[in-house]
């Protein structure tokens, strides 16, 4: 918090004037504490998402094909202006505080936003679709954009970004920016322990072995491509999720420890093929980001993060709804920043920005 106090403003300036000032110089504030310091002769032009409903900032809106939509009331309430942009949050997702954090810009539009500029281009667009995954079948299911469909939106953004910034410019581009990927979440939770397809082919060991295959597939390529500096985002806590805990975890809703047993075991195999990328892969800083063990302190110490409830989202009864269930006719918690879950499955943006800081502080470094 920032306090002003007995500040030497003329005693003739304009109430409205002083208290535009005192606006103005507490944006100029937090903005300065939030913007991470790179070193002098460190560049990171860009921040350019792949991934799921953690990131998507907008690519599913023009998809009628998916449920997996939320470009409607109450989504972004938070958002400037209080717009619904296809964000999965009251506000600001990961991928936005990302960019902020790193001083490049405010928010990370969606690639296929219709109205997005050229010049958006050079400091990074989002890729994520919600409902994606690893799984083909997750991607399938949910009617999102799957990971060679990101891929290929990838190749054609380099298209566009060679016509406007030059080649030499996007080869820049390409090496230094941050590449961020969260998968996982909806392989796990939808299409291995709710619709239980995959259970009929594998164990969980041997499926997390899949989706294993399947991103390492996804990284090389990103790889071949001119990408070097990839945060690749664990599964969170999948069984403290409202959603989970209503499905699975009894009358009592307790958290469901099988299913975050699974995310644990797949994020092990996962930063043991993210080491071994980076061993084989010549300049690669592709770094395993821990988001299980920061996210499920806050949800089991919730009060001591100054919020009121850790197992219901704000929206409706906290407990189920989810994109369709959550809409403009349903019922709002009184104050959001008093709760970890903005909706059965999604953080809130408070959630996301104290996520992003602290992961921020803490793996930065190992990229540069």
């Amino acid at each position: 918090m920032v306090l002003f106090m007995k500040l030497p403003f003329p005693p003739h300036l304009p109430s409205s004037l002083l208290h535009f000032t005192l606006l103005l110089l507490f944006f100029i504030v937090c903005k300065t504490r939030a913007v991470v310091k790179l070193p002098p002769n460190v560049s990171v032009p860009a921040v350019l998402v792949f991934g799921d409903s953690i990131v998507d900032t907008g690519n599913n809106n023009n998809n009628l094909g998916t449920t997996a939509r939320c470009n409607y009331p109450p989504y972004g309430k938070d958002f400037e202006g209080g717009k619904p942009t296809g964000r999965f949050s009251n506000g600001k997702v990961p991928s936005d505080f990302i960019a902020e954090e790193l001083g490049i810009k405010e928010y990370v539009p969606a690639y296929l936003d219709p109205h997005l500029q050229p010049g958006e281009l050079a400091t990074g667009v989002c890729f994520a679709s919600g409902g994606a995954g690893y799984d083909p079948l997750t991607s399938q299911s949910a009617s999102a954009i799957s990971l060679s469909g990101q891929l290929d939106l990838f190749k054609e953004y380099l298209g566009k970004l060679r016509g406007v910034v030059g080649e030499d410019r996007t080869n820049f581009i390409l090496a230094n920016s941050l590449y961020v990927v969260v998968f996982g979440s909806n392989d796990i939770s939808n299409t291995y322990f709710l619709s239980r397809v995959r259970q009929l082919q594998y164990d969980f060991p041997t499926y997390a072995d899949f989706l294993l295959s399947s991103a390492s597939n996804f990284f090389k390529e990103l790889y071949g491509l001119g990408a070097r500096r990839i945060a690749v985002f664990s599964a969170p806590p999948l069984g403290c999720l409202p959603s989970q805990r209503t499905l699975a975890g009894g009358l009592e809703r307790k958290i469901v420890v099988n299913i975050n047993d699974a995310a644990k075991l797949f994020n092990n195999k996962l930063s043991k093929e993210l080491d071994s990328l980076n061993h084989n892969f010549q300049d690669s800083r592709i770094v395993y980001i821990d988001v299980y063990n920061p996210l499920f302190d806050i949800i089991i110490n919730y009060k001591k993060y100054g919020y009121k409830v850790g197992d219901k989202g704000c929206c409706g009864t906290g407990t189920i709804e989810v994109v369709l269930l959550c809409n403009r006719f349903t019922p709002l918690c009184p104050n959001d920043l008093e709760y970890v879950f903005w909706d059965s499955f999604h953080p809130t943006e408070s959630v996301y920005r104290r996520l992003i800081a602290s992961l921020l502080g803490k793996y930065l470094d190992k990229f540069l």
